[in-house]
């Protein structure tokens, strides 16, 4: 080889492994941006929602309060704390409750901190549970915790499978789930070694501790999270537990999906 070439293709390599470093770097001290993008709403931003709602303002303890909108009934079935994904606040997320209003559940909708009209930001994993925790033992003080469901969608499935591994909401489902965020960064990110990521949010660790019945739902065309992470977490979880499998179902606006309703209105009935 000429020596000249040599040369190059050692500058060359030197450049991509710098490049590499850098990377890297940036992934592990800008993770949270990356990890929770989170959108922020004016403290007199006024919501336009259809239904009855009320925003509630849950102090953390940390000298800031987060942020949530609550759907309430007149005469309910049970209530839903729901957790939604890493994208949008709750002027979005909000429309989810019409899907569990009209099957006779008021519903809880949490902005995590930083996001929307919620204080303070996400600094670290067990920072931003304890946080969590705190909004839902609130709504156990306003409704009975035998008549509350955790439900969590992408990113809020680890976080509400933690909650329910230490407390005892009435069921857990689970919408477009990940094995953890370990697993995520393998698949989204196979180059980078996964010890960069400080956030794990470990459902395969939570989940065999949840006590009360499990519904994962998973659509098979998912772009973001593989449904094989839904079966994977369903071969971990109690024999009772279920996986309901939804055919053409993307990542998100999985409420809009007629065989996803039809088979909530089956599973909140029998639960």
């Amino acid at each position: 080889m000429h020596p000249k070439t040599k040369r190059l293709l050692k500058r060359l390599a030197l450049l991509c492994l710098v490049t590499y470093c850098v990377l890297c770097a940036g992934l592990y001290f800008f993770q949270e941006k990356l990890i929770f993008p989170a959108n922020t709403l004016p403290q007199d931003y006024k919501f336009t929602f259809d239904k009855r709602f009320e925003e509630k303002y849950i102090p953390t303890g940390n000298g800031y309060s987060l942020h949530g909108i609550w759907f309430p009934l007149n005469s309910s079935k049970g209530t839903i704390f729901y957790l939604h994904g890493n994208g949008g606040t709750v002027d979005g997320w909000g429309s989810y409750a019409e899907t569990y209003a009209r099957l006779g559940y008021q519903v809880f909708v949490l902005d995590y901190p930083g996001y929307g009209k919620s204080g303070g930001k996400i600094v670290n994993e067990d920072a931003l549970f304890k946080d969590v925790l705190a909004a839902y033992d609130s709504v156990c003080r306003w409704v009975p915790e035998k008549d509350v469901i955790a439900l969590g969608y992408s990113l809020g499935t680890g976080l509400a499978t933690r909650i329910a591994s230490t407390r005892q909401p009435k069921l857990l489902m689970l919408h477009a789930p990940y094995y953890n965020l370990t697993a995520m960064m393998r698949h989204r990110f196979p180059l980078i070694p996964t010890f960069l990521l400080r956030y794990k949010l470990n459902t395969s660790e939570y989940l065999p501790k949840c006590k009360m019945p499990v519904v994962i739902f998973h659509g098979d065309a998912d772009e973001v999270i593989p449904v094989e992470m839904g079966r994977q977490l369903r071969a971990i979880a109690k024999p009772a537990d279920s996986l309901i499998v939804l055919k053409g179902q993307g990542h998100m606006n999985m409420k809009d999906n007629e065989d996803y309703v039809n088979a909530l209105q089956v599973i909140l009935v029998s639960n």
